[in-house]
């Protein structure tokens, strides 16, 4: 059985090369409905001196959760409906975070439709509220660190090449085209090639 990734793991890169590290790391999910996970094949990585980071402006109520240890848990709400899940990637007090924009599902598929309405198993978990709502990550995980159940990481599959890009469909910081989004090349499951 594969252990779960414990919080060495998370203080061992930097926000950027923990980015592309968790690429490949499974998503797991113990709720009382069942167990869901997923393979993550999509990150972007958000840095305390990037305008398009929640940290940029300063610790407050919201954002106070990036501002942990690293392999927190930082659930924020957007647009009003969805939600965004997000690990805390710097040592306390720094401000940084990698917010997870994919996964590939891997168990508790049927679980993750019946959340999801039924959608194509492509787009089950292709993009971050989509993933939130079907893994049923909850706001009151914010906070949380992932080291023990109910939400956790493991290691999951070898990752081959890995595409780096912009970010999508930030407003503050998008003339800066920072390359701070990376997925697994040629993953159907990503949220936009």
């Amino acid at each position: 059985m594969t252990s779960i990734l414990n919080q060495d793991f998370f203080e061992s890169f930097d926000t950027l090369t923990l980015a592309q590290k968790l690429l490949g790391k499974e998503l797991i999910h113990e709720s009382t409905e069942g167990i869901t996970s997923g393979i993550i094949v999509e990150t972007e990585a958000y840095l305390n001196n990037d305008k398009a980071c929640h940290s940029f402006g300063g610790k407050t109520l919201r954002n106070s959760p990036m501002f942990g240890p690293a392999g927190t848990s930082y659930v924020y709400q957007i647009y009003g409906i969805h939600h965004c899940f997000n690990i805390v990637s710097s040592k306390s007090g720094i401000g940084e975070a990698v917010l997870i924009r994919a996964l590939e599902p891997a168990s508790g598929i049927d679980l993750m439709q019946s959340r999801r309405q039924k959608v194509k198993l492509k787009d089950l978990c292709s993009g971050p509220g989509k993933l939130v709502q079907a893994m049923d990550i909850l706001k009151n995980q914010n906070g949380n660190k992932l080291f023990n159940p109910p939400l956790y990481l493991k290691e999951g599959i070898e990752v081959g090449a890995i595409i780096e890009t912009t970010r999508i469909g930030i407003g503050e910081g998008k003339d800066e085209h920072l390359p701070y989004r990376f997925y697994i090349k040629d993953n159907k499951f990503i949220s936009k090639p």
